[in-house]
């Protein structure tokens, strides 16, 4: 058990707003009085999910301010997207400075300069020095788009092969090659022809134990994929596979080496590329427990096209699209662009990102709070009293999920990793309670997983008083029953 520590001054301490502040920005007036402004924009946004209530006023480093004084730890960064933390000084100066000289121009119409400087700071970090050609987009959907028309463009066929677990985004090609939650596409059929599922080495997804080998794992899963090119769609009609090196949303379970080496060997053989999206995990997020940028350098495995985006902006929206000039030269003018792809002003905030890695050491300090993380992680997995309720610890870096069991499985009955001794919605039920406690986290995929995404610079202070409120809330869930 975590040495005991004090953790109220999370939720009201030092740095709970002002009073009078707070009755301002938290009311307006409508034409049937004062409103709580959550109310009001509750009210007015629909099809959304939050995990909290309020309006967050303030934000920094590893912590956000919401209009009722809570100050809360956030382990989400806003789903791994502010890696700097949020408010990261540097790269809102340059944000800044970049508003005063140009904020948009369309990339159909003139190449601004933080375009060419973003290039000229990510080709030195790219997985593979075949990684020359960019083209940068707003969102991580845009960016999954953007590619699966490129594969399809340069190689003159039509079907994309993704994986059972998925999450490449909620735009419609995007939504069709994403097979995490069905959550995500039920009523929107009929969604992008020509996409196929094939099974990701996930023990659960497969039916086999936790402790299966990843070389068994990656032997049942290259098995179904043979089955699926005689069965679905024959190779010849394949123009890509898409694949997240570590599955997101899915449940943060990083693929083993052997299986994205596989991957490679078949789309080598048959002329199919190969779409890493590392949205979520790259920028250092996953890569970094390894001292490297990306998770798909653990492999050594080489990208056709390389997609990425949250983490490159910390907050400012961009994402990007890279690939080789041999298969970028075959795209037509015009096919690739969007009205505000590229944002000057995201792109000079992606340049300070990049320099304050740099600068700031940032992959070292990711590899350290990795070992701090797991550690402690592990440490409750040894304890008689939690081991029967956990699953599973895994993931890279600063990516690190943590598996429950259930009394009844989202499969049930034929889930046969249950455990009726488990409390039932146990990741649900822990996560409203570290958010009770003064931290924000997030569960993953349809199995009982809760995911950990602090910021990469967060200090061990930080991360250890976030790990203990998530050890409170799992002994209480399990006292609880």
């Amino acid at each position: 058990m975590l040495r005991a520590r004090r953790i109220t001054a999370l939720r009201y301490g030092a740095h709970t707003l002002r009073t009078s502040h707070l009755r301002t920005i938290s009311t307006l007036k409508t034409a049937d009085g004062v409103q709580s402004l959550f109310d009001f924009g509750a009210g007015h946004t629909y099809g959304i999910a939050r995990i909290t209530s309020g309006v967050v006023v303030k934000s920094q480093g590893s912590y956000v301010w919401y209009d009722d004084g809570r100050k809360m730890l956030d382990f989400t960064s806003g789903i791994g997207v502010t890696n700097l933390g949020h408010i990261h000084p540097k790269v809102s100066k340059a944000a800044a400075e970049q508003c005063m000289k140009v904020v948009h121009s369309q990339c159909a119409i003139g190449l601004h300069e933080p375009y060419a400087r973003l290039i000229e700071r990510l080709l030195p970090i790219m997985p593979h020095p075949s990684l020359d050609s960019f083209f940068f987009w707003n969102s991580g959907s845009e960016a999954v788009e953007g590619a699966i028309k490129m594969a399809r463009a340069v190689t003159g066929k039509q079907n994309i092969i993704c994986m059972q677990g998925a999450y490449h985004g909620r735009t419609y090609g995007a939504m069709a090659v994403t097979k995490s939650k069905t959550s995500f596409s039920t009523s929107f059929a009929p969604l992008m022809p020509g996409a196929y599922a094939t099974s990701f080495p996930y023990f659960h997804q497969l039916s086999v134990s936790p402790t299966t080998s990843d070389a068994e794992l990656t032997r049942r899963c290259l098995y179904d994929l043979d089955v699926l090119f005689s069965q679905q769609t024959d190779p010849s009609d394949v123009a890509a596979i898409i694949v997240e090196p570590i599955l997101g949303e899915g449940g943060y379970i990083p693929a083993p080496p052997e299986f994205l080496k596989g991957l490679r060997e078949i789309c080598d053989k048959s002329g199919i590329l190969l779409i890493v999206d590392e949205v979520q995990s790259g920028f250092g997020r996953a890569g970094g427990g390894t001292g490297n940028w990306w998770a798909i350098d653990e492999s050594g495995v080489k990208p056709d096209i390389l997609v990425l985006a949250k983490g490159l902006g910390n907050g400012f929206p961009i994402s990007g699209v890279i690939s080789r000039k041999e298969l970028t030269e075959k795209l037509k003018p015009g096919s690739m662009g969007g009205t505000y792809a590229g944002n000057a002003v995201a792109c000079a905030a992606a340049v300070a990102v990049v320099d304050a890695f740099h600068e700031e050491n940032i992959l070292s300090n990711v590899q350290a709070r990795s070992k701090d993380l797991l550690s402690a992680l592990k440490g409750l997995q040894s304890d008689p009293t939690l081991a029967p309720h956990i699953l599973d610890i895994r993931g890279r870096g600063l990516m690190i999920g943590i598996e429950f069991s259930s009394p009844a499985g989202p499969l049930t009955p034929h889930d046969p990793l249950t455990n009726p001794k488990t409390p039932k919605n146990m990741a649900s039920r822990v996560v409203n309670k570290c958010i009770e406690k003064g931290m924000l986290i997030l569960t993953a995929g349809v199995y009982e997983v809760v995911r950990f995404i602090p910021p990469l610079n967060i200090s061990e202070k930080d991360l250890l008083n976030g790990v203990e409120i998530f050890e409170e809330a799992v002994r209480e869930v399990v006292r609880e029953g």
